[in-house]
């Protein structure tokens, strides 16, 4: 349960104000069709976040567990102060399809998920974790939780939430948790 918690609270935190939240305000305003474009963002999300999951797995398979301890503690740090810049989405990133709003949602999204923080962030959780599915559950649920209200609410709700804030709290949050972390280390 830690895993999947831990998991949904930083990729919703880290979520906020990130450029696959800002896709998802563009789509929506672009295509129009919520409910396709929320199942091409889970679709997206689960896919992207079990290969980046099974990778994390899979490096920590390889690692010894301090080396693995101080690594995912770094990392979460670093996360922590990637978070505070704000991610930007020029107009060229979004991609338009003829294959209706879900089929273009599900490319856009996993294409810009890629090396982004919450991906990379899946990674680590997934490394940090002995429990593959509840990471990829977690992470896949605070995409969701960030951006559904995105997809539904659009332009109005991010007027109107102070992003500043929430991304220095998930800052925060993985800072808070990459010290944890090393704080373990050696234990």
């Amino acid at each position: 349960m830690d895993a999947f918690l831990t998991s949904t609270l930083l990729v919703a935190l880290a979520e906020i104000g990130d450029k696959t939240q800002l896709l998802s305000f563009v789509l929506a305003a672009r295509l129009r069709r919520p409910w396709a474009i929320v199942a091409g963002i889970f679709v997206a999300t689960l896919a992207n976040h079990a290969l980046a999951g099974s990778l994390g797995a899979w490096i920590a398979s390889l690692l010894s567990p301090d080396v693995l301890r101080w690594s995912v503690g770094i990392l979460f740090i670093a996360f922590g102060l990637w978070t505070l810049k704000p991610d930007t989405l020029d107009d060229d990133d979004t991609p338009t399809s003829h294959g209706g709003a879900f089929v273009t949602t599900l490319v856009a999204f996993f294409i810009a998920e890629m090396g982004d923080k919450t991906q990379f962030a899946t990674v680590a959780l997934a490394a940090r974790f002995d429990a593959l599915a509840a990471v990829v559950t977690g992470t896949t649920v605070g995409m969701l939780l960030a951006n559904v209200p995105a997809v539904l609410i659009g332009e109005k709700l991010a007027k109107k939430l102070p992003l500043d804030w929430i991304r220095r709290l998930a800052a925060l949050v993985f800072i808070l948790t990459g010290g944890a972390t090393l704080l373990t280390a050696g234990a």
